[in-house]
């Protein structure tokens, strides 16, 4: 077995606190346009298939349960309960939360006492404008009081993040700086943002490219890393996949070289490996395998050895990218250390690698390069 630390989960959200029902929790489980195949349900899916192999040993049930017995279990502990040995189970020891996810969710602090570990923030940019916007009258003021919010909360924030964040994420962020990557001109901003206030009243959040494209270039430099979203997760409904391609970073990559930021590319699967190359390309950009492990499963060993052939190994990093369920978050957990046990453990047995090479990597991917990038020693 590779020696995997305590991980630290660089994203994810938090859970809910209510009771669900298998309607509700199916629903949440995998999302999709429209209901499963007639005669399955949604734990027909390497997800659910996943969920019912690590979790009802941790709550007391044994491997492969039924889906019904299972959330019997669940509902029998509470929802609190299930949360805490879920959470516990999973062997993290520190959570990036973006806590701007709509619902009754965990906040970081919450989540850190449910799962015995740290946890900080991951402040969602588009949550920053729209704070400013509703105490602003004008135009002048919001973008001066935007301004303010971003100085004033890098001080404090593990990192920010800017793009999809379920269903009703606006549009692909990579699509945005494809053909735009540079900061938009001031007179350009003042536009949008006049456009867009006349609309707040009605509860628009933010998608304009041109406002979305200042509040990355807002950020950058700030101090605290930049986590950009490379596409809606495998199923949102009405997402194009073909703009889920980290790719389209790369001239935003390009133009941010020297300026001081470090660029995080979450998720990317299936395009993974472009993620993995844009890493190995510029000396800021990090890459991560995110959702995509647990909501592939068995074969979540196959994705992480291709990011391996690519991306150097200080440059990757562990997520769950769980939201809402805490089964995503604790599947999301152990099948990375599964994988990665499959991967460097068997580059070890064919005399690859040494057992320390293997050992110091794992200790990279899953801790080290997340600490040292979001500068997390001493936060605490």
């Amino acid at each position: 077995m590779i020696e995997t630390p305590p991980l630290v989960d660089q994203y994810c959200h938090g859970v809910l606190r209510t009771e669900l029902g298998l309607g509700t929790f199916e629903a949440e489980l995998v999302h999709s346009a429209g209901p499963p195949a007639a005669g399955t349900t949604s734990f027909d899916t390497q997800t659910g298939f996943a969920v019912r192999r690590w979790c009802p040993p941790l709550l007391g049930l044994e491997p492969h349960c039924a889906p019904v017995r299972y959330l019997a279990r669940r509902r029998e502990l509470g929802p609190a309960e299930s949360a805490r040995r879920l959470l516990r189970g999973a062997g993290v020891a520190a959570y990036l939360v973006d806590s701007g996810a709509a619902g009754d969710l965990t906040g970081p602090k919450e989540l850190a006492l449910a799962g015995n570990a740290e946890a900080f923030e991951v402040v969602r940019l588009e949550l920053l404008a729209e704070e400013a916007a509703d105490t602003s009258g004008t135009v002048a003021a919001f973008l001066a009081n935007l301004a303010e919010a971003v100085h004033y909360t890098a001080t404090g924030a593990a990192a920010f993040t800017c793009g999809s964040a379920g269903p009703s994420a606006g549009p692909s962020l990579g699509a945005v700086l494809a053909f735009a990557p540079g900061p938009p001109d001031p007179d350009e901003v003042r536009g949008a943002a006049g456009r867009w206030l006349a609309r707040r009243a009605k509860g628009d959040a933010v998608r304009d490219p041109v406002l979305l494209r200042h509040l990355l270039w807002s950020a950058v430099g700030s101090g605290p890393a930049l986590q950009l979203h490379t596409g809606a997760d495998a199923g949102e409904p009405g997402q194009r996949p073909d703009r889920g391609d980290p790719g389209l970073f790369t001239e935003f990559a390009r133009a941010t070289v020297g300026l001081g930021a470090r660029l995080v590319l979450l998720g990317g699967y299936p395009h993974h490996r472009h993620a993995a190359q844009l890493a190995a390309a510029f000396p800021h950009v990090y890459a991560d395998a995110g959702a995509a492990l647990g909501r592939t499963g068995t074969r979540a060993a196959g994705i992480l050895a291709e990011l391996l052939e690519l991306a150097p190994f200080g440059k990757l990093m562990f997520s769950s990218g769980g939201r809402r369920l805490p089964e995503l978050h604790a599947v999301g957990a152990l099948v990375f250390r599964e994988a990665l046990d499959r991967v460097l453990g068997g580059w070890v047995a064919e005399g690859a690698w040494s057992r320390r090479d293997a050992d110091r990597v794992a200790a990279m991917i899953a801790e080290g390069n997340a600490r040292r990038v979001y500068r997390l020693d001493g936060r605490a």
